[in-house]
């Protein structure tokens, strides 16, 4: 797992609308499968491959237009929302499922956006959680497991898989309080 800091995606962001060719390497490793993800609600999986590649083609040709007063994880997945739409939209001759569409675009799909920008920060700050404290929060909140599954999958005493769950989403809290006071003392919307 990528250890990426909450703030990096400011700083990626900045180095992208520079140009500079490892700013677009490091925001794919950093967002890249939060984006597959996102886009796979709307298009499949078989898609998706394409229209990740579509977002991060269009973050680099567009990286002059990266607004740095934005969180970088909304210019991101705005980039994503749209490719998404253009990829729905040229199935001319395939059913498109309403619903998708009716969720994806509604309020512009702003509201989506952002709660995947705000999953891909959370992600990030998870990465930098230690090694022991990150894999039980990921079990926990991603897989959907018990403590006692945990326990049972990592091999360790229930006492240990609580404790760590404890203090990883103690951290983790603290993690993302710093990151928003940081973007807030820049002047960054949240």
């Amino acid at each position: 797992m990528n250890h990426v800091e909450p703030a990096v995606g400011q700083a990626i962001g900045l180095r992208l609308a520079r140009r500079e060719e490892r700013a677009l390497e490091d925001a794919y490793a950093a967002y890249a499968p939060t984006v597959l993800s996102y886009v796979s609600r709307y298009v499949g999986r078989d898609e998706a491959e394409d229209v990740l590649q579509r977002t991060f083609f269009d973050a680099w040709r567009h990286a002059g237009r990266y607004d740095p007063a934005q969180r970088f994880t909304g210019w991101l997945f705005t980039i994503a929302h749209r490719r998404a739409i253009d990829a729905l939209r040229r199935r001319r001759h395939q059913v498109v499922d309403v619903d998708s569409l009716r969720e994806l675009t509604g309020e512009d799909g702003r509201e989506l956006v952002e709660r995947f920008a705000d999953a891909a920060d959370v992600r990030a700050a998870v990465a930098q959680l230690p090694d022991h404290e990150r894999v039980v929060v990921e079990m926990t909140y991603f897989e959907d497991l018990s403590q006692r599954e945990i326990a049972g999958r990592l091999e360790v005493p229930l006492g240990t898989v609580k404790a760590r769950a404890s203090r990883g989403t103690r951290r983790l809290g603290e993690i993302i309080r710093a990151a928003e006071q940081g973007n807030t003392e820049k002047g960054e919307p949240r």
